[in-house]
């Protein structure tokens, strides 16, 4: 389930006026007031993270995750290794 962050419209709420975050499912429908004091809210864009890869695979990484390798031997032609 994503977390989606939301933030008061207007008003003030000693609770959630810097904003909160739920855990909901993504066929959920967007949430237009805020579960505790029932005042509107809207979500913002929130970050995300990506895997960094460090560096590249060498074939035998490769071939130990399970990857089938292949060599180049011409143009448009590759040999399995």
């Amino acid at each position: 389930m994503p977390i989606y962050e939301y933030e008061l419209c207007s008003g003030d709420c000693r609770i959630c006026k810097k904003g909160f975050s739920l855990n909901r499912p993504v066929d959920a429908p967007p949430l237009e007031k805020c579960p505790l004091c029932r005042q509107p809210v809207r979500k913002l864009i929130s970050t995300f993270s990506t895997p960094k890869i460090s560096k590249p695979l060498s074939v035998s990484q490769a071939k130990n995750a399970g990857f089938k390798v292949y060599k180049k031997i011409g143009t448009g032609e590759y040999e399995r290794e």
